[in-house]
């Protein structure tokens, strides 16, 4: 079946669109007549701009300003909602009436932790604006971007847009959250954790640092033609673990350059390259796999993504409460689960996308299931499926968005291990004054092997 982009049109509550079902990724880019609809019946970037039949999801009318509160003087944002109180909580034992609109893996939480968890449902807001550069920039993109050569890259892309503004199959979709926009360049210092059964943890606070091309000082075009962005990580305890040092550079045609990757070992003070620094190879304690982290990342080449449809669900959203300074990692952390006290989800519309692990390819998941916001174009929900086709893992990205730099992050990215009970968790910074720095002034020269050493040995 060849998939047709003029069925891509507004998708109403009420289910999934077959006509999104894909056997091939389409290599061309958008039609004109679907550009066109980009800031009209579409938001700059996609998502439907008008709000569904009943009311539940608004119009989306521009996002929250960027005065919607205020930062204090440890860079801690004001929550614009805080005034919100739940609509309902969905619990174990009313779960039935709401599973239309959850995940597999929300289930089975449900299932596993039937006396703890629970999901607190918040009028939904659709606080999301982006940059007009950004915006300009994914129009631009949405007439040229093409997929690669078998999908596994991108091209005539430009760097600082979303690839795919108006997405046609599977592929995109998942390009589109790989290189969603999570500002130019930032730094972040967070803390994740993979606690016992009985909910002890050791947190690992980790220095992070990522730049897209276009925004180091020193960007050349040419030479950095294939770069998506650059990445570095650095264990800053505990001491174990401490001096350890990762980069990262993330190509855009992955069929032409596959990810380039360097560790520096402290205790033996070498920088080493590091192609184990991808796929399934594992991350965070043996609870999640390298390409889990942000959700997905990495090259899409070991599976076929299918494009299943738009459909509604609660998912964890506007989460600045569980990113509030007035929490300690321990009021958030408990066994098997974080805390649903401090979390908040809404109904929003997002693409659900399968992936199914290709024919004669390896990895440790036979099928990937993500749920990926529309206004944001980051994943919110997704499910992962061990050999025999059991749901193994299940992870959420709890988005928040820093709207005084318009800038969509998240406040924790859980991993949860349904068949263990335990789980994985990341991106806190609520014990961690001034966590986050956007418009950093960064070179490319801080992102090479040279520099890693360097970092290492201060």
């Amino acid at each position: 079946m060849t998939f047709s982009p003029y069925l891509l049109q507004p998708l109403r509550a009420g289910g999934l669109c077959l006509g999104l079902l894909l056997t091939h990724q389409a290599l061309a880019a958008a039609p004109t007549e679907q550009i066109a609809r980009l800031g009209k019946d579409l938001t700059p970037i996609g998502a439907e701009q008008a709000g569904n039949a009943n009311g539940s999801i608004p119009a989306w009318t521009g996002g929250i300003g960027r005065n919607a509160g205020q930062r204090d003087a440890n860079g801690f944002l004001s929550d614009p909602f805080a005034a919100d109180q739940p609509l309902f909580t969905i619990t174990a034992a009313n779960v039935a009436q709401y599973q239309d609109k959850l995940t597999p893996g929300q289930l089975a939480l449900f299932k596993r932790y039937p006396q703890t968890y629970r999901i607190p449902v918040y009028p939904t807001r659709r606080s999301v604006s982006l940059p007009q550069d950004y915006l300009d920039t994914s129009r631009i993109n949405a007439a040229k971007t093409q997929l690669a050569e078998g999908g596994n890259g991108l091209q005539n892309f430009h760097s600082g847009g979303l690839p795919f503004a108006v997405a046609q199959n599977g592929l995109e979709v998942i390009w589109n959250h790989i290189g969603r926009y999570r500002g130019l360049a930032f730094q972040r210092r967070v803390v994740q954790a993979s606690p016992q059964t009985n909910g002890t943890f050791t947190p690992s606070q980790i220095e992070q640092q990522l730049a897209y091309p276009v925004g180091l000082i020193d960007y050349a075009p040419q030479e950095m033609a294939n770069i998506l962005y650059f990445y570095r990580e650095e264990f800053l305890s505990p001491a174990r673990l401490a001096g350890g040092v990762l980069l990262v550079h993330e190509t855009i045609n992955q069929v032409e350059e596959p990810r380039m990757a360097w560790q520096y070992n402290a205790g033996q003070r070498r920088v080493r390259r590091a192609p184990q620094i991808a796929y399934d190879s594992p991350g965070a304690e043996g609870m999640r796999t390298m390409d889990d982290f942000d959700m997905f990342n990495g090259s899409p080449d070991r599976f076929d993504w299918q494009l299943v449809g738009k459909k509604e669900m609660y998912i964890p959203y506007n989460s600045y409460k569980m990113g509030s300074p007035k929490l300690k990692y321990s009021d958030i952390i408990q066994p098997g689960h974080l805390n649903p006290e401090h979390a908040r989800y809404e109904l929003h519309r997002v693409w659900h996308v399968r992936g199914t692990l290709k024919e004669g390819q390896r990895h440790i998941y036979s099928r990937r299931d993500l749920f990926i916001d529309e206004d944001s174009w980051q994943a919110a929900e997704a499910d992962a499926y061990d050999g025999r086709g059991q749901l193994w893992r299940v992870s959420e990205g709890h988005g928040i968005f820093f709207y005084d730099q318009q800038v969509p992050q998240f406040s924790a990215e859980t991993h949860y291990d349904v068949l263990s009970g335990r789980y994985a968790v990341s991106a806190l910074y609520n014990e961690q004054p001034n966590a986050y720095q956007f418009g950093v002034q960064y070179s490319r020269k801080q992102f090479t092997p040279n520099a890693l050493r360097a970092a290492g040995i201060r």
